[in-house]
């Protein structure tokens, strides 16, 4: 607490107290700024309410119950789905709760079971319905039925949380490889930068897509094929901003400090240099899990992507070019991918925003 007197008050004029403000460090003023963008934030706040739900899915959207009790005994079949022929049934196979049969034995006095808000999993397909796939919306299936006869609603939002862990996979493997890269480039400089930039473009001149071509059709497809393949290449164009910051911040006085008092080449990367040019690492995040996003749809599109087992918005648009009468397949899976590209690209426009330190 301090007291200023104003130049004009009278002599005998009592002194003002003013309050001392502590200065902000630089992550709360980026993240002040940040918050100043309201679009960004409520971006960021939908973006991750849209993570979570997808992330649980199971407990929302699954053709199994939650928790059922049938002849006094309790099942919790969203986890560990019991044979028919513990509830009564007659066979030992995992039990079809969509079955007629089995309907007929949970409405028998003091059975009872809790059901998602949607009763429909991934790749369930009710084989009593007397509508053809694929369906139009209707009261069971919110968003109507794809080619194969499977609810629309899951689809989409289990399709969504393998796009979205995957995106994250991807960048978090992208962001390491890359730092890593531009991080040894930048600091020593030289010759060591000089040969392995040599290097870095020999290896990006590769054609990428003859590449997954070629091993879609040796191996099995799989998201940990996907995900090895396009982290071979996905950390190149990050490397190139980690290496301009590292050759702008190894030439400075407290680098230069940090050599004089005696410490290693790691101890001052690590310490001193890497946080210092995290800015376009972070705010290149966003805009690399919307390319992630994208490059996944796409090869699932062509078909080189995801085994047909595995949900994809890739493979619901490819129904959807080849159902264009069923407006309801192409339609939510379009509009789901231009949503989150737009939250993604609103969130790394207030983040270069909140690290742009010409901004108050």
């Amino acid at each position: 607490m301090s007291t200023l007197v104003r130049p004009d008050a009278a002599p005998d004029a009592a002194p003002v107290a003013v309050a001392a403000v502590a200065p902000m460090s630089p992550n709360r003023r980026a993240w002040a700024r940040f918050r100043r963008n309201r679009l960004g934030t409520w971006s960021l706040v939908l973006f991750l309410v849209m993570l979570v739900v997808a992330t649980f899915a199971e407990l929302l959207s699954n053709d199994r119950p939650l928790v059922a009790r049938v002849d006094g005994q309790w099942h919790v079949p969203v986890f560990a789905n019991p044979p028919e022929a513990a509830l009564g049934g007659d066979f030992a196979t995992p039990t079809d709760w969509k079955d007629p049969l089995v309907r007929d034995i949970l409405a028998q006095p003091g059975n009872l079971a809790v059901f998602t808000l949607n009763r429909h999993g991934a790749d369930s397909t009710d084989y009593f319905s007397r509508a053809l796939p694929p369906s139009p919306p209707n009261a069971s299936n919110w968003l109507g039925t794809d080619a194969q006869g499977r609810d629309m609603t899951a689809r989409l939002l289990y399709g969504f949380r393998v796009s979205i862990w995957f995106a994250i996979a991807l960048t978090v493997i992208g962001v390491v490889l890359g730092v890593a890269a531009g991080a040894v480039q930048g600091y020593f400089a030289g010759r060591v930068d000089l040969v392995t930039q040599r290097l870095i473009e020999i290896w990006g001149s590769m054609p990428e897509l003859y590449l997954l071509i070629i091993f879609a059709s040796i191996f099995e497809p799989s998201l940990l094929l996907l995900l090895v393949l396009l982290s071979l290449w996905g950390w190149m164009g990050l490397s190139d901003y980690v290496r301009a910051e590292f050759l702008r911040n190894r030439s400075l006085e407290f680098v230069k400090a940090a050599r004089a008092l005696g410490l290693s080449d790691a101890q001052i990367i690590w310490r001193h240099v890497l946080p210092n040019s995290m800015t376009p690492v972070i705010t290149f995040l966003p805009f690399r899990m919307s390319a992630a996003i994208l490059a996944l749809t796409s090869l699932d599109f062509l078909g080189l992507g995801v085994p047909s087992t595995v949900p994809s918005l890739g493979q619901l648009l490819n129904q959807g070019k080849n159902n264009l009468d069923a407006w309801w397949i192409i339609v939510p899976t379009f509009a789901l991918l231009v949503v989150t590209m737009l939250l993604l690209t609103f969130i790394g426009d207030a983040l270069r925003d909140a690290f742009d330190t010409r901004k108050g």
